[in-house]
């Protein structure tokens, strides 16, 4: 049962990881305009791994995409692949921690459903390393430019910390498949393993029983031969 419970919190917080991550990848606010460096700020410029925006006090937004891929920047390019990869990686391991999971009637075999689970684990960890460099490298290149004289003033996006949160539930749901499967494991070898040492161990002990009451009792213990079935 803990098994299974270990494999039903994996799975929901891959689900729910994936979702964070998906948001963030698609959000349009990856940095935004510090407010800190004048009293009065009307307009504001925020961008995204997809598009530039700029708003004002009045509530106006306008946006455009990115019209080159070859005129960005490295880490804007290397974000996108990685967030990318996250969600593909999210989306398969989902489908693996479905087939692998024990309260499901898919995927074969115990054994091979341990090895699916396994794989759905490993998925899950890597598709939160992903979103981890990427919005670690993104908030470490805002911070370079904010204390830039020359570079304009940006402060982190909400897409970063959901980009961080999503990393850090899909690592916690890949750690637990990884667990449910250890246990498992773990438990078979108890089953399977130490009931022959103990069955010796209880055939020793009844044997030992049985000949020190027969000492106390002056009788000879009880033998049969083949004839005594007859």
């Amino acid at each position: 049962m803990a098994n299974a419970r270990l494999q039903i919190l994996g799975f929901i917080f891959g689900v729910v990881g994936l979702g964070s991550v998906f948001a963030a990848t698609m959000s349009k606010e990856w940095k935004i305009t510090s407010r800190a460096t004048s009293v009065i700020t009307a307009t504001w410029v925020f961008q995204g791994l997809w598009t530039n925006c700029a708003g004002n006090a009045l509530g106006s937004v306008h946006c455009r995409d990115h019209l080159t891929l070859f005129k960005l920047e490295a880490y804007i390019q290397v974000c996108r692949a990685l967030m990318i990869a996250s969600i593909c990686l999210g989306f398969f391991g989902s489908i693996f921690a479905l087939m692998g999971m024990a309260c499901t009637n898919i995927g074969g075999s115990e054994r091979s459903k341990a090895k699916v689970a396994l794989c759905a684990g490993v998925m899950y960890i890597l598709a939160g390393l992903s979103p981890l460099v990427a919005c670690s490298w993104y908030a470490h290149q805002i911070i370079l430019e904010h204390y830039d004289p020359i570079m304009p003033k940006y402060e982190l996006g909400t897409a970063l910390f959901s980009g961080w949160a999503g990393a850090a539930l899909y690592i916690l749901g890949g750690l637990s498949f990884c667990l449910s499967v250890a246990e498992d494991k773990h438990s078979h070898r108890t089953r399977y393993g130490a009931m022959p040492f103990l069955s010796s161990r209880t055939k020793g002990y009844s044997g030992a029983i049985e000949m020190r009451s027969s000492k106390s009792t002056g009788t000879a213990p009880k033998q049969f031969d083949k004839n005594s079935y007859v």
